[in-house]
């Protein structure tokens, strides 16, 4: 498949390395020389340097060969008009597209990307996405990362293993022999910063962070299992009133009307505007570093405090801050990928990527075979695919233990209908189940393949 990215930033720079990992020909657009020349010497990729949305520079970049354009620049201007000009004079087929400014996403605007007008065929919005993440962990109290699979049906969680969790020391093969009735697989270990595809003999220890695949409904049990019974918080407050604040606080109020909200903001105008849209919350206009105003919005009190401010830095300090003061559990939202392994260290309880999110977003769509969905867990370690598996594939028709998986694939779940099945050995997988699995990055590649449609489905 033949790529052109437009914006050699932290997104597209990811999104270049995954793709021209997996064989693609991959041409990334920047006005940064120093940007390109440093993807180009890293990266099997051609860079370009010019502005995204010139129709020459696209043309440099083999627009007209291309099968899909990813303007993920800092400009939502130029991402769409970059769109429009691949669209219009180059035919490009699939356009992807960041679009950070609200406005533009509003309800009554949407009509702006019909077919006729800016032809985009998908649009990702970070803040949304983040505020989604986020979210989802307030679903599931102790965890630090939560993904929902299947339309609902299945969970991937991330949790960490306590001292005295139960299942510590324990061989993943006795997980189900201990646990019959809990429909859990373990498909990915953290440990000491390090990411391991677990063998069925592998033991969890204290202190690993464990990602499993669970059906929803035994989500709850198995965050006992796991030695977690934090109960779910009744008062939350938000450190940041940007786009991502205010968008979350909007949802949570949304979705959990129980909730007491309370957010900080520290530019005062930013704050009057966040106090008279979101009618009930209470919106502070002040520091998120100041203790006093952290002691008036009662963090030491609170459940869950959440820092999505736009500095790294202030948010790290206001959650250290925080969780001094007495707040049950702290999520923070970290932008540069090398603060992310040091402040799990420093009480940190879950971090919130906004580029990981992002580039989930983006590789579902790209990703080839009958793909669902796909989310990326951290840099380097693997992607969870939602995959559905057709009449041809290998996987069909034949117990798990008598298929030969490549290795860095694991089969968490199984979707039949409204059915979650928990893989074992005897389990069959009939065409069109849909399979949850983890895939190691050097294995997606092959899990693409084991859900192309073949020619002789046809």
């Amino acid at each position: 498949m033949k790529v052109v990215i437009c914006g050699a930033g932290q997104v597209g720079s990811s999104i270049a390395r995954y793709l021209a990992g997996g064989g693609n020909s991959v041409t990334v657009i920047d006005q940064s020389a120093e940007l390109i020349q440093r993807l180009s010497d890293t990266h099997d990729v051609r860079g370009i340097v010019g502005h995204a949305s010139h129709p020459d520079v696209l043309a440099e970049a083999g627009a007209e060969e291309a099968d899909m354009i990813i303007a993920v620049t800092y400009a939502d201007e130029v991402n769409m008009v970059a769109c429009e000009v691949a669209h219009a004079l180059f035919n490009v087929p699939t356009k992807i597209a960041r679009i950070r400014a609200q406005v533009y996403l509003k309800p009554r605007w949407r009509t702006l990307f019909a077919n006729d007008r800016l032809p985009i065929d998908v649009i990702i919005s970070p803040e949304i996405e983040v505020a989604h993440a986020i979210t989802r962990q307030l679903e599931v109290p102790g965890a630090f990362d939560v993904l929902s699979m299947a339309g609902g049906l299945v969970r991937v969680v991330g949790v960490r293993c306590l001292a005295d969790c139960p299942i510590v020391n324990t061989p993943l093969r006795q997980l189900s022999g201990l646990f019959p009735d809990l429909n859990i697989v373990v498909v990915g270990l953290i440990r000491d910063g390090k990411p391991i595809i677990p063998e069925r003999d592998q033991m969890m220890l204290a202190g690993d962070e464990v990602y499993f695949v669970a059906d929803t409904k035994h989500v709850q049990r198995a965050m006992l299992a796991f030695g977690h019974e934090e109960q779910p918080g009744r008062r939350v407050v938000i450190i940041g009133g940007g786009n991502i604040g205010i968008y979350l606080a909007e949802e949570i109020d949304e979705r959990f009307p129980q909730v007491s909200i309370k957010l900080i903001e520290l530019d005062k105008a930013r704050a009057a505007e966040a106090s008279q849209r979101l009618s009930g919350v209470v919106v502070f206009n002040g520091d998120g570093l100041d203790t006093e105003i952290l002691e008036e919005a009662n963090v030491g009190t609170a459940e869950t405090v959440i820092a999505v401010t736009d500095d790294d830095e202030v948010n790290v300090l206001s959650s250290i801050l925080s969780k001094r003061m007495g707040a049950e559990r702290v999520v923070t939202l970290i932008n540069k990928p090398t603060y992310e392994p040091l402040v799990t260290n420093l009480g940190i309880d879950a971090v919130i990527n906004p580029r990981t999110i992002t580039v989930s977003q983006i590789l579902q769509h790209v990703r080839r075979g009958r793909i669902r969905a796909v989310h990326t867990l951290r840099e380097g370690f693997g992607e969870i695919i939602e995959a559905e598996a057709m009449e041809t594939s290998a996987l069909v028709g034949r117990p798990l233990r008598e298929i030969n998986l490549p290795a860095g694939i694991i089969v968490g779940a199984v979707v039949r209908g409204t059915t979650v099945i928990s893989p074992r050995g005897a389990t069959v997988i009939k065409a069109d189940d849909r399979v949850v699995l983890m895939a190691a990055p050097g294995a997606v590649r092959k899990v693409e393949k084991m859900f192309a449609v073949r020619l002789e489905y046809f």
